[in-house]
């Protein structure tokens, strides 16, 4: 994989969370007891960030595709869901501790003299042997808290789709090949969390597994490697931010045949944006050997040949593409005012279909009936897309704060509105402005959407 220069955008990870803090998108959990560590709050604009990306994502995944269907798993299932799956045995991170500070680290994390000299790297003092610690949150079901009552909070929402792929088959007649997508909460007890939302105990993922037959499952791999990448782009990701990694021996997973990595380029460094990976027949011939059930496929089209399917996995992080989404959005821009005096705007450049907020309407004074005519205009759009209203402190401060929110459209309600039913509509990016007929709004920005410029095509996907 070829080198690719280090980041240079104007995006730093204190920006981000300033901004998220500042206007709504991002809290600390629990902020008023001093906070709880790896776990956070998504305020207004926040939620409706994260539930534009996974109505984006859903749309992409189920609606413009006939062969996928879709599936809410419960977050606790039967125990022998994770020993079959391996992660009883295997999800498990290096942890050591400091005996005199008492801090905790992740063993594959620190510096190879810190523990060969089993000295830790904050204060000095004596390092613990390196022991490996478990990922999965455990707890009871039931009044009595023992091992027979043991279940533990999902680390991953894959496993609900393995024990689920029988019953969908039969209840809505799918036939190989196909898939079964879905978005939640997953929870992972971890040792270190850092840079903001990248990396937590609670999260929520967006994972799709399609099921094939073996001897195809190269093409498949290729096909939603390609299919997946593609996505990136028309979100509006810079082809120059992304690139695949390809895990080598000592990182494949246990049960993958192959897997890549599409890598986001984090103002702190590449790090995973989304895994695919080939995870082979694994999973279903382990939950049909632990469960004692029948999990292969009958193939009534080919003389009943029954074989286990293999699978290819797409798995992202709903919060990390958040994360990647204001990080690839930020812009700091130089401009002039109407006076001749400089200025500078903090602008999230969201791609329309993720924004949170799609289009603003702004009386241009709170007098003359022009909140009432600006109220009228919300009530046009929101039908159709989401909107807000702003009426405090002057237009260019009202721009100025739509801008930082990452609203695509602003629509203003003036005195020449009154006499001709005519708005100003604004464009975020260039910030130029047109004359539009109330009547004619809905048309122009849905137009204005559909026709908003991804970046130039990238190279071929490696």
């Amino acid at each position: 994989m070829a080198e690719t220069p280090a980041y240079q955008g104007k995006a730093t990870m204190e920006k981000i969370t300033a901004l998220a803090k500042r206007r709504g998108f991002v809290f600390q959990s629990s902020e008023i007891y001093g906070g709880q560590s790896g776990a956070w709050d998504y305020g207004p604009l926040g939620a409706a960030l994260k539930n534009r990306i996974a109505a984006n994502w859903w749309r992409e995944m189920t609606q413009l595709e006939d062969d996928i269907v879709g599936l809410d798993a419960a977050i606790l299932m039967h125990p022998r869901t994770w020993e079959a799956s391996g992660h009883v045995e295997n999800f498990t991170d290096p942890l050591v501790d400091c005996k005199k500070c008492k801090a905790r680290f992740r063993a594959d994390q620190m510096p190879e003299e810190s523990l060969v000299e089993k000295k830790c790297p904050e204060c000095g003092g004596e390092l613990t042997d390196t022991r490996r610690f478990n990922l999965m949150f455990k707890t009871y079901i039931g009044a009595v808290e023992d091992e027979a009552n043991t279940v533990y909070l999902r680390p991953e929402t894959a496993q609900g789709i393995y024990v689920n792929y029988k019953n969908i088959i039969q209840s809505n007649r799918m036939k190989i090949p196909f898939g079964i997508a879905q978005i939640g909460k997953a929870f992972r007890n971890e040792i270190v969390t850092r840079n903001f939302i990248f990396r937590t105990c609670e999260f929520e993922q967006m994972e799709m597994q399609f099921f094939v037959k073996p001897g195809t499952d190269e093409e498949w791999f290729k096909r939603w490697k390609e299919r997946r990448w593609a996505y990136y782009e028309r979100l509006g990701v810079a082809p120059a931010r992304l690139r695949w990694h390809r895990h080598g021996p000592g990182e494949l997973a246990h049960y993958a045949k192959d897997a890549y990595d599409i890598e986001y380029l984090f103002p702190m460094g590449w790090r995973e944006l989304e895994g695919v990976h080939n995870r082979s027949d694994y999973d279903l011939s382990r939950h049909g050997e632990y469960s004692g059930k029948d999990l292969r496929y009958i193939d009534q089209e080919n003389a009943n040949e029954r074989y286990t399917p293999y699978i290819i996995e797409t798995s992202a992080g709903l919060t990390r593409t958040l994360l990647m989404l204001l990080c690839e959005a930020y812009d700091e821009e130089k401009i002039t005012d109407k006076d001749g005096s400089d200025d500078w705007r903090t602008v999230l450049r969201f791609h329309p279909v993720v924004a949170p907020i799609t289009v603003a309407v702004l009386p241009l004074m709170k007098k003359d009936g022009l909140p009432e005519i600006a109220r009228e205009v919300r009530r046009e759009l929101r039908a159709d897309f989401s909107t807000d209203y702003d009426h405090a402190g002057a237009i260019g401060r009202r721009y100025r704060r739509q801008d930082e929110a990452g609203t695509p459209f602003c629509v203003t309600v003036d005195y020449e509105t009154k006499e001709n039913r005519t708005v100003t509509l604004r464009f975020r990016d260039s910030m130029e402005q047109t004359r539009v007929g109330i009547a004619d709004l809905p048309g122009r920005i849905g137009a204005e959407i559909r026709a908003y410029p991804p970046p130039a095509p990238s190279p071929t996907v490696p």
